[in-house]
């Protein structure tokens, strides 16, 4: 649990948008902001884990490395062949989970959240019983996995009995939690998609992607409309020109991660610098 006013970085979700995310925590790190709590959501929970394992500039190395692995090979590897054998073998399923819990074994400097240097909690949701579960104890990587789990894509994680899917189906940037557990302030890191105002839908492949999108955002315009006095909360840019839409679906692409990951550096750097130099800041 967080000190009564300290830090908090909350890690959205949001598939290989993710990137940005990186770049935020580049920008932060260089300049001394340092969290005295970290909380995760889907691929957020990934970049958080790691970053509470070493909240150094290292940190940003190592998960320049996880992003290239994921790029190279492995977590979504294979022919539309193998996805579709795997798919008609689960039938719930394209990928097996195992990929990522070898690259998370691989990259995780510790195996339970006992040993992180920064309080970490991750979000999933339980199938069992339709409820958002925050993981704080125990193995690490089983949680984050259990976060990560997206419906369609990857299977669904037991735990102690309970089986989860991905975190974002209950809580897509967790500000309130990050509140709850006592933070001053509040540091969000998110994929870009907040950025770009939603719009009526105007074809029909639209109107399932903006009621989702309207989903995943509630809570988090919810959670910043009723801040407790005297918390403040930094949404960080994500610097995108064009910030990706609702129907980004193309979770295979890694091609844009580099300079997705600049991009967001450079943005939330900028912003950090502002918000030092001028009074106030935040929402």
């Amino acid at each position: 649990m967080a000190a009564t006013g300290g830090t908090a970085f909350v890690l959205g979700g949001g598939g290989v948008l993710g990137a940005a995310e990186v770049g935020m925590l580049g920008a932060l790190l260089e300049r001394g902001v340092r969290p005295d709590l970290v909380v995760g959501t889907s691929v957020g929970a990934i970049n958080g884990a790691l970053v509470a394992a070493d909240p150094t500039p290292a940190a940003v190395d190592r998960l320049r490395a996880v992003w290239e692995e994921l790029a190279s090979r492995r977590v979504f590897a294979g022919s539309v062949l193998g996805r579709v054998g795997t798919l008609v073998r689960t039938r719930t399923h394209l990928h097996p989970r195992e990929p990522l819990r070898e690259m998370l074994e691989d990259a995780l400097p510790v195996s339970t959240f006992e040993e992180l240097p920064v309080p970490f909690q991750c979000v999933a949701a339980s199938i069992e019983r339709a409820a958002e579960h925050w993981f704080t104890d125990g193995d690490l990587v089983d949680a984050v996995l259990a976060s990560c789990a997206v419906p369609g894509l990857l299977p669904p994680v037991e735990v102690d009995g309970e089986h989860y899917l991905d975190g974002g189906l209950v809580h897509s940037i967790p500000v309130g939690r990050a509140v709850t557990l006592g933070a001053g302030t509040v540091y969000v890191l998110h994929v870009g998609r907040i950025d770009r105002p939603l719009s009526p839908p105007a074809r029909p492949w639209e109107v399932a992607t903006v009621a989702f999108e309207i989903a995943r955002r509630h809570r988090f315009t919810t959670d910043l409309a009723t801040l407790p006095e005297g918390v403040t909360v930094h949404v960080l840019p994500a610097g995108d020109p064009d910030p990706p839409g609702a129907a980004n679906l193309r979770y295979r692409d890694f091609s844009g991660v580099p300079a997705r990951i600049e991009r967001a550096r450079a943005a939330a750097g900028e912003y950090l610098d502002r918000v030092a130099a001028g009074p106030g800041g935040g929402v």
